[in-house]
Parts: structure tokens; sequence; C-alpha cells
């Protein structure tokens, strides 16, 4: 199964987190709506965002070592859709400014909400169904 993700991320409480290259990125207690892609596979990506003993790779790594993913949306597609999935999203959330978009020209794959029901009504607006 190749395609997108989207991974609703809960953060507790607000926090400073060095990520990266980017360094040090305050966070707000709350949502997070995390936007990638998986061509070599969804399950196996997202499987791995899961897990808590991994080397980190992609910025979003460096969150899930404070926030838990509590739930995740997939669309499966040959293409790579990420960064027009990432696009809808920022026209209706902010953002954390460059977060997981080194390899692209988003402004941000990170976005940020009080709560989670604007994330998943978007998710399923756009054709994307719930993953577990």
């Amino acid at each position: 199964m190749k395609g997108a993700y989207v991974l609703l991320i809960r953060l507790n409480s607000d926090k400073w987190i060095k990520v990266g290259f980017l360094g040090p990125v305050e966070f707000r207690g709350g949502w997070y709506a995390y936007v990638g892609s998986a061509l070599g596979g969804l399950e196996n990506r997202i499987n791995r965002h899961l897990r808590k003993d991994k080397r980190k790779h992609w910025h979003v790594d460096y969150l899930l070592e404070h926030g838990n993913v509590e739930s995740s949306f997939v669309k499966e597609s040959g293409e790579r859709e990420e960064c027009f999935i990432a696009k809808l999203f920022s026209g209706r959330f902010g953002s954390v400014p460059r977060f997981g978009c080194s390899d692209c020209r988003c402004e941000s794959h990170l976005f940020y909400s009080r709560d989670r029901e604007g994330f998943e009504r978007l998710a399923r607006e756009i054709g994307m169904r719930e993953f577990r």
C-alpha cells in the first residue's frame, strides 16, 4: 500500500523541543497533524512512527518523543500527494514553519489545532480513511 498519510499527534503541554537542524522549536499543548508520504509502504512507515525506540531520521521523530500518535489517516496512491494535502491543511490551520518539508517547497507539513475534530473532518473531506 503506497500513498500519503496524516498522523494526529497529541501534545499534553507546551514544550520547547530541539528538532534536528531546525534547532529548538516551541510547541503549544494541543493537537498536531503531520502530513507525510510513503511510496515504499504506508503500513511500515506508520508503524515506524508509532515505535518509541528508533533512530531519529525525520523532524516528526523529535516531536514523537514528547507527543503521542492518537490516530492516523491514509490515502492510497502511486503518486506523491503529501504537498497537495499539506497545502489544504495550511489553508485551515496554523503551522510550524519549515517542519517536515526539507525536501520540498512547502511552508510546513505540521499543523496545529486546539482540538482534533477539524483535522479529522478535513482528512475525510479529501478522501482519506482512518488507519487502525
